[in-house]
């Protein structure tokens, strides 16, 4: 039966297509093993097509540890190396002495950063696969190692490239790590290995920033966006700048916050001979520029058998406590040499001091302070750093031989020529020389190449991109036989002092001695002063953090509020002021209600008989914020004039007084805050006939619009 199934390691949709021709599966008889976990159904046999993936792939965890820390994330990447590439994968975690055919057989928990890359297997969930078919050199994951007490653990991937399978069983697919120990209750390194690399090696740190609106657009702060000062430190394992799982100390929370190095830079010295070279570089403003608009920011550090370990971090700024960098990588390799080069990207992590959630959150102290963990809500690098090693210096003893490239670095840094360079033109650094075209005494040229990235002005021709030298083979010179040969200088040491002036030193070999046997009689060290940070003497301050913000000086509305530092230096040296004030703004104070005068009583409503007079005041002010509510704005009293006297006396015949009837109400005096109505009673004339004397015109009057304005 021509039964095509992929095996646990290998099945995903992406990897059956192609290789039912590369792998001949025997199907075990009916009745035989159940089905294992994670879909191993049968047993794979290769036919020819099993490599172990030594040299072309690799498996590595952030920072190459031979232990972990219980609980704490690790970033793991599974890298490809030019020119080869894999379309699928599967990557896994067992406990050590598993086989991965039950659920406890697998450990920790892996977590995707980048969906378009990686997915969990569908039938195998502890298990991390490809998310789509394409050519790839590289993915990451996080992984979050198991609890205490779960003892070692083998990380193990396998690549499909083609109708190849590299198998995760052996080579560099495979990582083993343990537990670390714990001693008295507490957290301690397990032995590592010792650096075994003799000499000292000088590497060059060159830090890419990545972080734009146009590859992060999600909350990208438009304006003030930056990369803080960087800072670092060569140093010995028993020195931790940073590191996941860890508290960060406060220099690294100044850093994290602030953008301020100055903190860190006092913690790294006070290090003394666990540190050998402060890493520092300057900030950067904005975050990201083109290359051919400014350069990339660089420093140059050292190395030897006790200080191998290389870490730094830098800030994006604005945020509330992010950063990226590197912790504890070791630039000393098993075969007694040191790494040539290496190239990590970046991803951002939280110094678990701040609680924002965004680029530009106000301060919110994190209490109590959480450990430093990587920031899962970015899902792509924003920065790349490049370490490359340009020289080394005193007798080396690596295992492996060197390299054209080993020998081409230990040349040292090359002097500058002088470049007439038209500025219309922007060109790449030249490349390394090659090795020389022959490999005997005969003449021979090398050569480098520059890149031309843009021609502003077409009008002005740029020089040429390659370059030739003569040479000669590794020996061999256009000296006498009878004189010394001697070797280029190797590039100077790192400064005897970390801060002033102090002494440096450079060293040169004899490549070949006179054939008569005699001595060479040139130098071969060379010492000269060098002076490091010279701002160690033009900051004379030394200052105390801020204090907190006092309470501001008013209770309510618009007032101040100042904070204080102190200063522990001389005080005639320092102009730095030691009190800050800002305004401050509480809830607004409450407004009371505020009326007029009250007015004259109005006449009494009624001519004659019980009426009633009124009296008003204006709202000038309403209450607010909770001020006073407004008092009554119209009152009235009763009013008595004189007895009215019977109608029926007033309207008889005779001499009678005889009213023609009351009028309509007038308007209202006023459209609120209380006016006044009248109405009018006219008495009739009557020729010839004298009026009563109480025959008088009569009148009254009423309130009207007494709500208020």
């Amino acid at each position: 039966m021509g039964l095509c199934v992929v095996p646990m390691l290998l099945g995903s949709y992406l990897v059956s297509s192609f290789l039912c021709n590369a792998v001949a599966f025997v199907e075990e008889p009916s009745g035989g093993r159940a089905d294992g976990y994670c879909g191993r159904i049968l047993r794979a046999q290769t036919q020819g097509t099993r490599r172990d993936g030594h040299h072309e792939f690799r498996l590595r965890v952030e920072g190459d540890p031979e232990t972990y820390h219980p609980s704490s994330t690790y970033r793991v990447v599974l890298l490809a190396q030019s020119p080869s590439y894999f379309r699928g994968f599967t990557l896994i975690a067992l406990k050590e002495g598993r086989e991965g055919t039950s659920e406890e057989d697998y450990t920790g928990q892996f977590q995707i950063i980048d969906e378009d890359d990686t997915q969990f297997m569908t039938n195998c969930p502890p298990a991390v696969t490809e998310s789509t078919p394409r050519r790839r050199t590289r993915i990451q994951v996080f992984w979050t190692a198991p609890p205490t007490g779960s003892g070692c653990v083998i990380l193990k991937a396998s690549i499909v490239q083609k109708r190849i399978i590299y198998f995760q069983d052996e080579g560099s697919l495979t990582i083993r790590l343990c537990e670390r120990e714990a001693v008295f209750g507490e957290a301690t390194q397990s032995p590592a290995l010792e650096c075994c690399a003799c000499g000292t090696a000088k590497y060059r740190l060159t830090f890419h920033g990545n972080w734009s609106e146009k590859v992060h657009p999600k909350d990208y702060p438009r304006r003030a966006n930056h990369w803080s000062a960087l800072i670092g430190a060569s140093h010995s394992r028993s020195y931790v700048l940073w590191e996941y799982g860890g508290y960060a100390s406060e220099g690294v929370r100044q850093v994290a916050e602030l953008g301020s190095p100055i903190r860190m830079e006092e913690e790294i010295r006070q290090k003394g001979d666990e540190v050998l070279t402060v890493i520092k570089t300057k900030a950067q403003w904005p975050a990201w520029q083109p290359l051919n608009l400014r350069a990339a920011p660089s420093a140059e550090f050292s190395v030897d058998r006790t200080r191998h370990l290389m870490s730094f971090l830098t800030m994006l700024g604005p945020s509330p406590d992010w950063n990226v960098g590197l912790s504890g990588e070791d630039l000393c390799t098993k075969d007694c040499g040191w790494v040539q080069r290496l190239v990590t990207d970046l991803i951002p992590w939280d110094a678990g001091t701040d609680s924002g959630i965004t680029y530009e959150s106000p301060n919110k102290p994190t209490m109590p302070q959480e450990k430093i963990r990587p920031l899962t809500r970015a899902i792509t690098p924003v920065a790349k750093v490049l370490v490359e090693r340009i020289a080394r210096k005193g007798e080396q003893c690596n295992v492996v031989p060197d390299t054209i490239d080993d020998i081409v670095a230990d040349i040292g840094q090359e002097e500058k020529e002088e470049d007439d360079t038209p500025e219309t033109c922007i060109y790449s650094g030249w490349s390394p020389w090659s090795a020389c075209s022959s490999s005997t005494c005969e003449k021979g040229r090398r050569m480098r190449q520059r890149m031309l990235k843009a021609q502003l002005d077409l009008s002005v021709p740029c020089p040429h991109t390659q370059d030739f030298q003569p040479c000669m083979a590794p020996g061999c010179g256009v000296e006498e036989p009878s004189t010394c040969m001697m070797s280029e200088w190797i590039s100077w040491s790192p400064c005897s002092v970390s801060c002033g002036m102090g002494m440096r030193s450079r060293e040169r070999y004899v490549k070949q001695y006179p054939e008569d046997g005699s001595l060479c009689q040139f130098h071969t060290e060379e010492t000269e002063k060098c002076v490091v940070n010279e701002e160690c003497y033009t900051i004379p301050c030394m200052l105390t953090p801020w204090s907190d913000w006092s309470e501001c000086s008013v209770t309510c509305g618009r007032g101040t509020r100042t904070r204080q530092r102190m200063l522990k230096s001389d005080p005639t040296e320092c102009s730095e002021e030691l009190e800050q004030t800002e305004k401050c703004m509480l809830p607004e104070c409450p407004i009371d209600c505020m009326v007029s005068e009250w007015s004259e009583w109005s006449e009494c409503n009624k001519s004659c008989g019980k009426g009633h007079t009124i009296r008003t005041r204006m709202i000038k002010l309403e209450p607010q914020f909770g001020g006073s509510p407004c008092p009554e704005t119209i009152q009235r009293k009763k009013c008595k004039i004189r007895k009215c006297r019977p109608k029926a006396k007033e309207e008889r015949g005779g001499g009678g007084c005889r009213m023609q009837g009351w009028s309509g109400w007038s308007d209202c005096s006023k459209p609120c805050g209380g006016g006044i109505q009248e109405r009018f009673n006219t008495a009739k004339k009557r020729p010839r006939v004298a009026q009563p004397a109480n025959c008088k015109d009569r009148k009254e009057i009423r309130a009207c619009n007494v709500h208020p304005c």
